[in-house]
């Protein structure tokens, strides 16, 4: 697990730590263990848009294409389930962006813009058993690519930071979330829904440069997430 720097030590932040940690950021809720399966229940993370969904209920969640755990699946959104292993989605790793830049995780540029930022990585863990592979893209984010499984020690690639600076007024319950390796600061990468998920064959999770920050981004580009407990 990455640690997390302090004025006195460095804290590592495992599993059983991660939804404290991010429920004290304001950044997700914690809600009982019914929307999982009994295998991931206790460690699921489940993250869904601002357009469709709230905290009690999400309506569409990140989940992997098919439940196949293989490089290049795509990460899209779909209904929460008790018994699709699918959504079964768990924080990897978690901590200050700097964080992430200590063990090269992230660039120095990042670092210095997003620094004292909450960053996450999400593992797919059908049934609670993981699987290496982390909702990410295959090299630099570009306009309309899709979220897909990568190996989760891919640099960059399969850091999400939680940008709550660039909609400040929409935090802590709602925000955009921008990929680690973002070339772009003013209208940095970020993870988009494009059109109704329940009305698309293969409803991916984008990645497009955010508009409208920091006072007008649009729910299409700001995210929130549950923690099981």
């Amino acid at each position: 697990m990455w640690t997390r720097p302090s004025t006195a030590t460095k804290c590592k932040l495992t599993i059983a730590t991660v939804a404290a940690v991010l429920c004290a950021a304001g950044a997700v809720a914690a809600v009982p263990a019914n929307a999982a399966t009994p295998g991931c229940s206790l460690h699921c993370i489940q993250v869904y848009s601002a357009r469709y969904g709230s905290p009690t209920n999400p309506r569409f969640v990140e989940t992997v294409y098919g439940g196949t755990a293989a490089v290049g699946t795509p990460a899209i959104l779909a209904p929460p389930s008790t018994t699709n292993p699918a959504g079964d989605i768990i924080v990897r790793s978690t901590g200050s962006v700097t964080s992430f830049y200590e063990v090269d995780m992230v660039s120095a540029a990042i670092n210095a813009q997003y620094g004292p930022l909450d960053a996450v990585q999400l593992e797919y863990a059908p049934n609670g058993v993981r699987t290496g592979l982390c909702s990410g893209l295959p090299g630099t984010p570009y306009q309309n690519a899709g979220l897909t499984l990568q190996p989760c020690d891919t640099p960059g690639s399969t850091v999400f930071i939680l940008d709550t600076t660039d909609s400040p007024s929409t935090g802590p319950l709602y925000f955009p979330i921008i990929m680690g390796n973002t070339t772009d600061f003013e209208h940095p990468f970020a993870m988009t829904l494009v059109g109704n998920p329940a009305h698309k064959k293969i409803p991916q999770i984008k990645i497009q440069r955010l508009r409208g920050n920091p006072d007008h981004v649009g729910q299409n580009q700001l995210w929130s997430a549950n923690v099981l407990n």
